[in-house]
């Protein structure tokens, strides 16, 4: 990733905020409990996984081959709900990025030897298709688990759509 978007990326963390409009929409396309696993992560995840769903609905409306709209945005909102608040704070963030790209095989063991925040950066994307399975979302889980896997020439339109957006937010 470039270092322009690192720090774009900082700055959205430092000034992220979920508006009352923000609420809305989460309301629209999460039911309660779904909403637990939103309200879970961190204020920065919440305003990333906003962001991600208005991108998506925008990927549809350029991509014409007919996705299911609900289905994706649902995604969009709880892609990123495997890094729950307290998991991974910004600076514990800006860490886990540096040491991975700096020093992976140091990350590396760090990881293996309890590095919470490490664990968590690199397996939130299994952590999270975990707990949405837990309330029955199990064809969401199946896209959510494999949106930072590398791509494959079989995966699925929605898989390769979400990966789109969460890249671009």
């Amino acid at each position: 990733m470039s270092c322009f978007r690192r720090i774009l990326q900082f700055i959205r963390a430092v000034t992220a905020r979920v508006t009352v409009d923000d609420g809305k929409y989460i309301s629209t396309h999460l039911n309660a409990e779904q909403q637990k696993l939103f309200f879970a992560m961190s204020v920065v995840d919440q305003a990333h996984s906003l962001r991600t769903a208005y991108k998506i609905e925008r990927l549809i409306i350029e991509d014409k081959r007919g996705v299911d709209r609900e289905f994706l945005i649902r995604c969009a909102l709880l892609h990123d709900v495997g890094r729950k608040a307290g998991d991974l704070t910004i600076a514990g963030k800006i860490f886990v990025v540096l040491i991975t790209s700096l020093a992976p095989n140091f990350a590396d063991k760090m990881e293996i030897n309890g590095n919470r925040a490490l664990y968590v950066y690199h397996h939130h994307a299994e952590l999270g298709a975990q707990e949405i399975q837990r309330i029955g979302l199990f064809k969401e889980a199946k896209i959510i688990a494999k949106h930072h896997a590398p791509p494959k020439p079989d995966d699925p339109l929605e898989l390769k759509l979400l990966r789109i957006a969460d890249n671009g937010s």
